[in-house]
């Protein structure tokens, strides 16, 4: 079963609200440190910096945009099948780009 359907069975569907909310409630018993090394925006971070010069515009938020890149696979990932569009992801690709090129 591929990740994407996995997350679509009933269980995970139902598991998932519980898991965020249990997320969002509870304390933090690690360091900030240990969450940024699973993350992958240090990585996205990278990404813009070795972008060619004048492709990312300087006064958008990396950190806001991965934000929205996150809850964009977050809904493709935990949601589609309360929200399904047959777009394809190369859309979202798309989206992300428009918001960090200069205006």
């Amino acid at each position: 079963m591929g990740q994407g359907r996995a997350f679509s069975t009933p269980a995970a569907r139902a598991a998932a609200a519980g898991l965020l909310a249990h997320h969002r409630t509870s304390e933090r018993t690690g360091l900030p440190e240990v969450y940024v090394r699973m993350s992958a925006r240090p990585l996205f971070q990278d990404i813009l910096r070795a972008a060619p010069p004048g492709t990312v515009d300087p006064t958008v938020d990396p950190d806001d945009v991965f934000d929205m890149l996150l809850g964009a696979v977050l809904t493709r990932t935990l949601l589609f099948s309360a929200t399904a569009r047959a777009r394809p992801v190369e859309r979202t690709v798309e989206m992300i780009l428009r918001l960090l090129r200069p205006l």
